[in-house]
């Protein structure tokens, strides 16, 4: 797992978290604000609440296919996020999991999804496409 401890954490501009790790705790990078890559190993299962929140310098994130929760405030504030690719074992999108990804232009919403909490997507001034599939049973709810 990456660790930072000694050294100020909004100096990380890459981070590659080793193959063993099964989630990304809630808040782990939150505001790491030079960070502008990060490679997500195939073993995570989940990314908690927070955990990117305030990356404001990463520009694409590639969600591997083993991801099944994308916890509240993920992404949020990640506001030169331009690309993210949400994959088919994604069940539910947490409450402002993208809020304030302001470069954020277009996101398809994989069928496996069946619930979008809300907020997910406000203040994402550039979004001009969403995709939503028929799958969605609940929009906005808790």
């Amino acid at each position: 797992m990456c660790k930072y401890s000694k050294f100020d954490k909004r100096m990380i501009n890459c981070i590659k978290i080793e193959s063993d790790v099964k989630m990304i705790k809630k808040h782990l990078f939150e505001m790491c604000t030079s960070l502008e890559q990060i490679i997500i190993p195939s073993s995570v299962t989940s990314i908690e609440d927070g955990a990117f929140q305030g990356c404001k310098s990463l520009t694409q994130v590639i969600i591997p296919s083993s991801v099944e929760l994308i916890g509240e405030y993920a992404f949020s504030q990640c506001t030169s996020l331009k690309q993210i690719t949400i994959p088919s074992s994604v069940e539910s999108i947490e409450n402002s999991a993208f809020e304030g990804c302001s470069s954020l232009i277009q996101i398809t919403i994989p069928s496996s999804v069946s619930i979008i909490r809300k907020k997910v997507f406000y203040e994402c001034s550039s979004l001009t496409q969403i995709i939503i599939p028929s799958s969605i049973n609940s929009i906005g709810d808790r």
